[in-house]
């Protein structure tokens, strides 16, 4: 397994970001029975970088909290079965590995999230990557079926690590 983390932020968190984000990849991958090793790419950064991106690749001009750039494309989430038909476009060809996608956070809006909230900075954190993570896995929100089954889904994979509101 490898978890690609860089900290690009000069704000700095006070929490271990990287086992909270490591523990909570690992449970989505358990969760979601990915039957492979895998990559994935998580950057933190702060929210006019954030914001950037969020213009550049969907047209939305302000900063946002996470962002998800799927590598795979699913017809049911989860369902990995295609992906060694497709070996060369899906697996890095040095590890071997899954490559899943790239995950980026903004530090500015998980501590800013986490006051409105009345949680944790790690809490917040555990639950955009747990969000992001199931994005790279195919789900997504745009529905309310889909949104309800995406939240059902965060709420399980925090309280199997132990996070909860």
């Amino acid at each position: 397994m490898t978890i690609n983390i860089d900290y690009e932020a000069e704000k700095k968190l006070e929490l271990p970001y990287e086992e909270i984000i490591r523990d909570i990849v690992l449970e989505a991958l358990d969760y979601e029975e990915c039957p492979y090793e895998a990559e994935v790419n998580v950057v933190l950064t702060d929210n006019e970088e954030i914001h950037k991106l969020n213009l550049e690749y969907r047209g939305i001009d302000r900063p946002t909290d996470v962002l998800s750039f799927p590598m795979l494309e699913y017809e049911t989430p989860s369902d990995f079965s295609y992906v060694e038909d497709d070996f060369e476009d899906c697996f890095n060809p040095e590890t071997g590995e899954l490559m899943l996608g790239d995950i980026i956070l903004s530090v500015d809006k998980i501590e800013e999230q986490a006051k409105s909230y009345g949680h944790s900075q790690a809490r917040e954190l555990a639950f955009l990557v747990a969000h992001s993570m199931l994005h790279l896995c195919g789900y997504d929100h745009m529905e309310d079926g889909e949104r309800e089954e995406m939240e059902q889904k965060q709420r399980e994979i925090l309280e199997l690590r132990g996070y909860k509101r």
